[in-house]
């Protein structure tokens, strides 16, 4: 008998891959949790019958969310990740030897647990000493932070559920508090190209703009994300992801990437017309 996994990515669209062995699942206070081990992805950790992370293909979306930052300010030294709970953000963060504090705030306990248990690959450097776990919502955790973080990284989930709080215009403005005023804002930005994800994605573009001086939105292939193509935003007060971009400073540091490299990082901001054109408009 053949065991297969199967998302709907629309109500149209599926994405199936065949199952090894289901690993675990558990509810939490907040969502299911579930791992599995398939043939052609290795362990899949998925919530709420989505996919969140896969062994294959968890290098793009976390070299993605953090390098380009970083290369921009190789300066940064205090980082608040929020969400994340797989571990995968902050294992790229702790290659910088010049970061001294960080801070990862996840709702869900269950998800850091699980990820720790069979997710290693992600979850290796959770123990870092100069990381601080808070089981906390982290919409609330962010509220009362003034020009306490160089980096701040919305690592969540879609906009639903635990992660709905996490694209509201009222948080954008406490986020934008939090940062110093070289200070980068790092979110997960949706995709352009299913009907569902591109309303979520302009109306994250139209509050982010609104709020930071500095605005661009990049983009990242992720194969087992609905239709592969996603988008990171960034946002800044003072700092330009390509006109303050030294690539031979970051390259400078040698950390050996499998995805990201600055030839990737000029590149990813070069968006297509389709989307270009959905970002202009949806730009407050």
């Amino acid at each position: 008998m053949e065991l297969w996994y199967t998302e709907e990515q629309t109500d149209n669209v599926r994405f199936s891959m065949k199952v090894k062995e289901h690993l675990f699942t558990g509810q939490s206070d907040f969502q299911k949790v579930d791992v599995i081990d398939t043939y052609d992805f290795g362990k899949v950790l998925t919530i709420d019958g989505l996919v969140m992370v896969t062994e294959k293909d968890e290098f793009i979306y976390h070299d993605m969310i953090t390098h380009v930052a970083m290369s921009t300010n190789p300066e940064i030294k205090r980082v608040l990740v929020i969400g994340a709970g797989d571990g995968g953000t902050v294992r790229e963060l702790t290659r910088y030897k010049n970061i001294d504090h960080i801070d990862m705030v996840e709702i869900d306990e269950l998800v850091v647990k699980v990820s720790k248990e069979f997710l290693p690959i992600t979850a290796s450097k959770l123990d870092d000493p100069r990381v601080n776990l808070y089981f906390e919502d982290g919409i609330k955790f962010v509220e009362d932070k003034i020009n306490e973080y160089d980096l701040i990284i919305v690592d969540s989930t879609d906009p639903i559920g635990p992660g709905e709080g996490l694209f509201t215009r009222e948080f954008y403005r406490n986020c934008y508090k939090a940062l110093t005023d070289k200070g980068i804002l790092i979110n997960q930005n949706e995709s352009p190209y299913y009907e569902g994800n591109a309303k979520e994605m302009a109306r994250a573009v139209n509050k982010l703009s609104e709020i930071f001086p500095i605005f661009e939105v990049y983009q990242y292939h992720m194969p087992t994300y609905p239709s592969g193509h996603w988008l990171f935003g960034f946002s800044s007060k003072e700092l330009h992801p390509i006109n303050d971009f030294d690539p031979k400073k970051w390259e400078s540091l040698e950390i050996k990437t499998k995805y990201y490299n600055t030839d990737i990082h000029k590149g990813a901001f070069a968006l297509p017309t389709y989307v270009k054109e959905m970002i202009d408009g949806a730009k407050a």
